[in-house]
């Protein structure tokens, strides 16, 4: 980009919770297709100049990419848009791009439509759809009328403006709008109409997850990326008076023999998550001949490796742990560590699976020798 190439800067508003979408999280972090829905808006304006992305002040704290600007954003959508605005005119935006987060669906073409309206001379632009359906008034439950259609268009984001005009009509409007065109309306503005996308939907409501994960994996091109890794580990029983599983202390005649703190358990979902990203195993992360890791908490190892995942792009979806011994008896732990596994990982607890079996007396899990564990771990691409 040179001097005299105009600036676009997008601001992606997000600090809304969303509640009509269903779910314990807002709808703009809920997975989507293997990602979540935040991640296929910020990837639809990859390489389209900085993004200013407006976050709840709950949310500052969220994985987003390195280069993202984030803003706390403030108590109405138009108050988060005037602290995107601010933010982009700090970059040095000659225009900007208003988007909703939670419309993950959009495409370059709609994008490219509204980017070259605004080079075209357009103090703003935004997409739209002509209305094609007959328009009823009601009054309750029965139809009380209709209306003329015509020139009626259903509005989409991105909405793009020139900064300072934009910004002016911002500080001047009072109230809550609908879009940014209401704002810009309200002070004069001319906005034009360009082409909307049928598919560029805005979820809201819990059905429309699924009808946007059809868009996004029926699109030439796009593949939901998912791994798999497995891990497997065995200690020896030794002298003690209980052994740690899966983060979980509990009481038994022996303990587990092992360089670090022995929880076999969550040595195997280590080394899954390790095996699901083709980074090998614990000992090459924290090698056994290191002093440093004698008897150290295994949490810094699952720990290490959910990190590495996100370094990496992806995001541990769910995990599988089975506990092979004949003694102590994991049922009744199994809960507390699912728990802890969970909270190690920032999984929920309903993606953690923590189950045991014997061996039916054979082996050395079947002798009492020791413990054996064994687990899945699936990641998918953010």
């Amino acid at each position: 980009m040179t001097e005299d190439t105009p600036k676009f800067v997008t601001i992606l508003v997000a600090a809304g919770r969303g509640l009509r979408a269903g779910g314990d999280l807002p709808k703009q972090w809920q997975p989507l297709a293997g990602r979540r829905v935040a991640d296929w808006t910020l990837a639809a304006f990859a390489g389209a100049g900085p993004v200013v992305v407006v976050l709840h002040a709950d949310d500052m704290g969220m994985d987003l990419p390195a280069d993202v600007h984030r803003v706390p954003g403030g108590a109405t959508r138009s108050l988060s848009v005037k602290a995107g605005i601010t933010r982009a005119w700090a970059l040095g935006a000659d225009y900007v791009l208003i988007h909703d987060i939670a419309r993950p669906c959009v495409t370059p073409e709609v994008i490219a439509g509204v980017r070259g309206a605004l080079l075209a001379g357009a103090t703003g632009a935004a997409p739209g759809l002509t209305v094609t359906d007959a328009l009823w008034t009601s009054e309750g439950d029965r139809i009380a009328g209709t209306r003329d259609r015509t020139g009626l268009h259903r509005a989409q984001t991105p909405q793009g403006f020139e900064i300072g005009p934009i910004a002016a009509a911002h500080d001047g409007f009072e109230g809550e709008a609908a879009d940014d065109v209401e704002v810009a309306l309200s002070a004069g503005l001319e906005v034009v109409v360009t082409p909307g996308a049928d598919e560029n939907i805005k979820i809201t409501h819990p059905q429309d997850f699924s009808r946007a994960a059809a868009i996004l994996t029926g699109r030439k091109g796009t593949a939901m990326d998912v791994r798999l890794g497995n891990g497997y580990d065995v200690h020896a029983f030794c002298e003690g008076d209980g052994v740690t599983l899966c983060g979980v202390t509990v009481p038994h005649d022996r303990g587990l023999l092992g360089h670090s703190d022995a929880d076999v358990g969550m040595h195997a979902v280590t080394d899954a998550i390790y095996g699901a990203l083709a980074a090998g195993d614990i000992g090459r992360h924290f090698p056994p001949s290191d002093p440093q890791w004698k008897g150290a908490d295994s949490r810094i190892f699952l720990k290490h490796a959910v990190k590495l995942a996100a370094e990496r792009g992806y995001a541990v979806s769910n995990i599988d742990c089975t506990l092979v011994c004949e003694k102590p008896k994991v049922g009744p732990h199994a809960a507390a560590m699912q728990a802890r596994l969970a909270e190690i990982t920032g999984l929920g607890a309903d993606r953690i699976s923590v189950k045991a079996t014997t061996s039916e007396r054979l082996g050395f899990t079947g002798r009492e020798e020791g413990i054996a564990a064994m687990a899945t771990a699936c990641l998918v691409a953010r």
